[in-house]
C-alpha cells in the first residue's frame, strides 16, 4: 500500500493548468507545423502561420494561447493500492485549479449555476472523471476545455441497422453544422457505443490521446483516416476561411453496447487541445 498526501496532488494539478494553458503537446505543434507545410490555400497558410506565431509568444511571454483558459477537465487514474492521507481527494482537485488560474492569472469563466450565472471566481468546480487501475501510481490529465468548439459537440443516438455508414455520417454532420465556430484547424474526439453518457466520455477522452496514435484496431485506424479524409475535403479550411487543413486528427475510441443501440458522441476541440498527463 503507497500512502500518498493529497497536497501532492494540489501541486500537481496547480502547475498542470498553467502548463496547459501557455504550452500545447509536442504531438500538437507539429501536426500544425505539418498543416503548414501541405495547407495549399493561401489565406490557410497565413491563419497557420498566426496560430504558430501565436503560439510561440505565449510559450515566451507566459500568455494564455487562448483567452478562453476553459474549464477544467481532469481524468484521474488511481492504483487501487493507493492510500490518500491529508485531506479529501476531490477538493485537493478543486483546490489545485484554484490555484492553478489564480496564480497563473487564467480567465475564470465557471459560474455556479448554469441558470443563474454567477461566477465562482476561481474556476471551480472541475469536471472529474475517476477510474481504477491496479497498481500504485496516481495518473492525472488535465484538460482544459474552451466552450467555442465544446458548444459544438453533439450526441447522436443511432439504430443498429445505421451501421459505420451512419456513423461516419453523423460525425461529418457534426464537424460541418460546427464549420468556423470549433476554430478549426480541429481534433475531432469520436466516442462509440456503451450509454448516452459513456459515448460522450469516451469521445472526451479521445481528445488527449496524441495525435500521433493511431487506434491499434485496424478497421477504427481505418475509420479515423477516412473520416480525417472526408473532413478535410468539406473545405472548412483554418479559421473556418477555406483551405484543406479542417481537421488535425480524428481519434475514435469504442466500448460495448446494448443490442438495440448505437451510441455516437463527437466531442470537438479547437486547434487549442490543451491537456498536461503527469504520474505520480
Amino acid at each position: 500500500m503507497r500512502v500518498l498526501d493529497v497536497s501532492e496532488i494540489v501541486r500537481a494539478i496547480k502547475e498542470m493548468c498553467i502548463e496547459a494553458n501557455h504550452f500545447l503537446p509536442q504531438d500538437m505543434r507539429e501536426a500544425m507545423r505539418k498543416a503548414r507545410e501541405t495547407e495549399e490555400a493561401p489565406l490557410g497558410r497565413q491563419i497557420l502561420d498566426q496560430l504558430q506565431e501565436n503560439m510561440r509568444i505565449a510559450g515566451e511571454d507566459m500568455i494564455p494561447i487562448c483567452q478562453d483558459t476553459g474549464m477544467a477537465v481532469v481524468f484521474m487514474e488511481v492504483g487501487q493500492d493507493v492510500h490518500f492521507e491529508g485531506g479529501i481527494l476531490e477538493e485537493a482537485i478543486h483546490e489545485g485549479v484554484r490555484q492553478g488560474y489564480g496564480e497563473g492569472y487564467l480567465r475564470k469563466s465557471v459560474v455556479k449555476s448554469p441558470i443563474l450565472r454567477e461566477n465562482t471566481g476561481d474556476n471551480t468546480p472541475a469536471v472529474i472523471h475517476y477510474s481504477i487501475v491496479p497498481g500504485e501510481q496516481v495518473k492525472i490529465t488535465v484538460a482544459p476545455k474552451g466552450f467555442g468548439s465544446e458548444n459544438m459537440s453533439r450526441i447522436f443516438m443511432l439504430k443498429p441497422a445505421d451501421g459505420i455508414e451512419g456513423v461516419k455520417d453523423a460525425v461529418l454532420a457534426a464537424v460541418e453544422d460546427a464549420g468556423p465556430n470549433a476554430c478549426p484547424p480541429m481534433v475531432v474526439g469520436v466516442g462509440i457505443g456503451g450509454t448516452f453518457e459513456k459515448c460522450a466520455l469516451l469521445a472526451k477522452k479521445a481528445l488527449v490521446r496524441p495525435i500521433s496514435e493511431r487506434s491499434p484496431i485496424p478497421y477504427v485506424h481505418e475509420l479515423e483516416e477516412e473520416l480525417l479524409e472526408k473532413i478535410n475535403c468539406t473545405g472548412i479550411g483554418p479559421g473556418g476561411l477555406g483551405g484543406k487543413t479542417t481537421a488535425l486528427a480524428v481519434n475514435v475510441e469504442l466500448y460495448p453496447t446494448h443490442i438495440a443501440g448505437l451510441p455516437v458522441a463527437v466531442n470537438i476541440c479547437c486547434h487549442v487541445n490543451r491537456h498536461v498527463t503527469k504520474r505520480l
